[in-house]
């Protein structure tokens, strides 16, 4: 039966068999059973690692261990309110730092971040309000049709799936409710660009991104 260890672009954590392209942790969350709680929240220091880095090995959800999460890509860790390691993703940490604001710490884009991706004492993600045009892409929205988490990508906003990306729809124009956190919005913004998924059709390494075909 699979663990509940795979994040969602809203923030949820949800049991699914899908394998995704990273790892994240914030903390310890799971029980000696296994089960998460609102400790999910608590923790300040969100991050996306790699799958493995230098043979290290662990039982996954060990009992007093961090919780080792799963996503999808990096565009679904950053909408949930992740930021690359400082250890195991160096040099992207490094990027990130400088789209996000220069040469700040990792504790203070840490604080940034927590009071940008949770409403205090409500134990959900916050989400915030911007014209679609305008967003960069890697961000995620959710459709203001039918309320699908899409991941932005030129023209067309790409429907989500623990499984990976489905056909490109085209970018909404307006007002749309916005996922990822507005601090993550301005890096993007700024040059960083997000590892994505296949299924996204995006070109490899961290260049210039195809731009899907809209249904």
């Amino acid at each position: 039966m699979p663990r509940q260890n795979r994040v969602t672009p809203e923030g949820d954590v949800v049991a699914s068999p899908a394998r995704g392209l990273f790892m994240g942790n914030r903390g310890i969350l799971h029980d000696a059973a296994g089960q998460l709680g609102r400790a999910r929240w608590r923790n300040r220091v969100w991050i996306c690692c790699q799958l493995s880095f230098r043979g290290r090995h662990r039982p996954v959800m060990a009992p007093g261990a961090y919780t080792e999460l799963f996503f999808l890509d990096e565009a679904v860790a950053l909408a949930a309110g992740h930021r690359p390691c400082a250890e195991c993703r160096r040099e992207d940490f490094i990027r990130f730092r400088k789209a996000f604001g220069g040469d700040m710490k990792a504790a203070q884009i840490d604080a940034a971040l927590h009071a940008a991706r949770a409403v205090p004492r409500a134990f959900r993600q916050r989400r915030h309000h911007a014209d679609a045009p305008a967003l960069p892409d890697g961000t995620f929205l959710l459709h203001p049709d039918d309320g699908v988490a899409c991941l932005v990508l030129g023209d067309a906003v790409l429907p989500f799936s623990q499984a990976g990306y489905g056909a490109g729809r085209a970018r909404p124009e307006g007002r749309v409710v916005v996922l990822t956190p507005e601090p993550t919005i301005r890096a993007l913004a700024g040059g960083y660009r997000p590892v994505l998924h296949p299924s996204s059709g995006a070109l490899p390494g961290k260049g210039g991104r195809e731009r899907p075909a809209t249904a």
